[in-house]
C-alpha cells in the first residue's frame, strides 16, 4: 500500500533538530522523499506498523506532529505531479541507467 507521511518537527532546540534528522532517516529507509517533510512509502501492512512504531518512538507529541495518508494499493495512480523536482518511482523507474 502507498502511504504518504508528513511531519512537522520543532527545531528550536538541539533535541528537536536531532528528532528531525532521525525521523527523516527512518522515512528514507522506507520510502522516497517527495518534499522536505513529505515521504511516499510503499509498504505492506506489517511494514507500516513497524515504520509507525519507529516514528512514534522518535517524535515528541508535545512539540511535533506526524500525519499518515493511506492511498492504498493503487495509490500511485492517484498522484499527479506538476512542476519541478519530479521524483523517481522505485517500482516503475529503472534504478540504474
Amino acid at each position: 500500500m502507498l502511504v504518504l507521511i508528513t511531519y512537522d518537527v520543532s527545531v528550536i532546540t538541539a533535541a528537536g533538530r536531532r528528532r528531525l534528522r532521525n525521523i527523516a532517516k527512518v522515512c528514507l529507509d522506507h520510502g522516497v522523499r517527495v518534499q522536505n517533510s513529505v515521504f511516499e512509502c510503499e509498504v505492506s501492512p506489517d511494514q507500516f506498523v513497524y515504520l509507525k512504531t519507529k516514528l512514534l518512538d522518535i517524535f515528541d507529541p508535545e512539540e511535533d506532529s506526524l500525519r499518515f495518508y493511506f492511498l492504498g494499493k493503487k495509490g500511485h495512480q492517484k498522484v499527479e505531479h506538476v512542476g519541478a523536482k519530479p521524483t523517481a518511482d522505485p517500482l516503475r523507474d529503472p534504478l540504474i541507467l
